[in-house]
Order: structure tokens, then sequence, then C-alpha cells
């Protein structure tokens, strides 16, 4: 069988052209329209605040002109904090319908997690419910030692290693840190 080769329809130094053309075509266009705004800044400026001339008026004159346009200016920031708080609004709720989009595709965002403490008993409870009351004695399930059974596994032991709650009591304080003390400083000698 013959394998027929299909050509491209546009070839590469067209396109390049092509995609030359629609990058200055933008830019000319984000050019343009970043005029269009300066110029309709300026008309809504010369509109909403016409130039002053105060150098004609006495100072009653100015004063009350001071206070049109402190009334203007409170007008202004009262239009401009209702703006914003809309935009916060806006943007909650878009934070919402995407964590709602999320949660309908089934991904999600993972949070930062902490490492918590957290006892066995808590875990018991949490998983359980608060209706049980469980308390996990860890030591319960240990298992039992005899004493016969730890001497015949050392061997031979010495009086002060086999009964090492008196050991501790001896040492504790300062008597047994002095006694320490000298048993390190006896046999240097």
């Amino acid at each position: 069988m013959l394998s027929i080769q299909r050509k491209p329809k546009i070839s590469a130094s067209r396109k390049l052209m092509l995609k030359s053309l629609m990058v200055t075509k933008a830019k000319e266009e984000l050019e343009q329209e970043s005029l269009d705004k300066e110029e309709e800044k300026q008309r809504y400026l010369a509109e909403r605040s016409p130039p002053l001339h105060t150098s004609s008026m006495s100072l009653a004159q100015l004063q009350d002109l001071c206070r049109e346009l402190h009334a203007k200016i409170d007008v202004v920031d009262e239009e401009r904090y209702d703006i914003e708080a809309k935009i916060m609004l806006n943007t909650r709720q878009i934070k919402d319908l995407n964590i709602k989009v999320l949660d309908l595709r089934g991904k999600f965002k993972r949070p930062n997690l902490r490492r918590v403490r957290v006892s066995a008993d808590a875990i018991l409870r949490s998983l359980l419910g608060s209706k049980h009351k469980v308390s996990m004695d860890l030591r319960a399930n240990l298992k039992s030692v005899k004493k016969e059974d730890t001497e015949k596994v050392c061997g031979e032991k010495t009086v002060e290693d086999s009964d090492w709650r008196k050991n501790v009591e001896a040492m504790s304080g300062m008597e047994g840190r002095k006694k320490m003390f000298d048993a390190a400083k006896g046999p240097a000698q």
C-alpha cells in the first residue's frame, strides 16, 4: 500500500509571519487602548473638577470654595469605600465558588497541616464518638516479668544495682552529688 503524506496547509514560514503580524497588531491595540484610557481620564477630570481661579476671590469666597471641595471629597470617599466593600464581597464570593467547583471536580488543594499532639484517649474518643468513654491503659498490655527471671538472665548483680530505687534516693540532693564527686575524685588520687 502506498502511504500518502499530507502536506501542511500553511507552511512554517507563513505561520511565523502570521504570528509576528498578530503580535504587532496586539501591541498596536494595547498602545491605542492605553491612549484611550488616558484621554478618558483627562476628560473625566476636566468634567468633575474644573480649573480653579482663586486670584480674584475674597476670603469668604475662598472659605466657601473650601467647604464645597471638602463636601465633594467626602462624597468621593464614600463612593470609594462602597466600591471597595463590593470588591471584597465579590472576591470572597469568587473564592467560595472556586472552592465549590474544585469540590465538585473531586480535586481540592490540601491545606498546610500542622503537627498536633493528640493522646490515645482523644483519638479513640474521636473515632468512637463522645458517647463512649474509653481509657487506654498502655501498661495493661505489657508482659509482666518476675524478679527471679531477671536474675537468671542477668547473672550476678551487685546489691546497689539490683535495688535502684534506694540508690536513686541515696544519691538525690546535695549529699548525693557530694558522694558522686568524692567517688569520682577518689580513684584518680
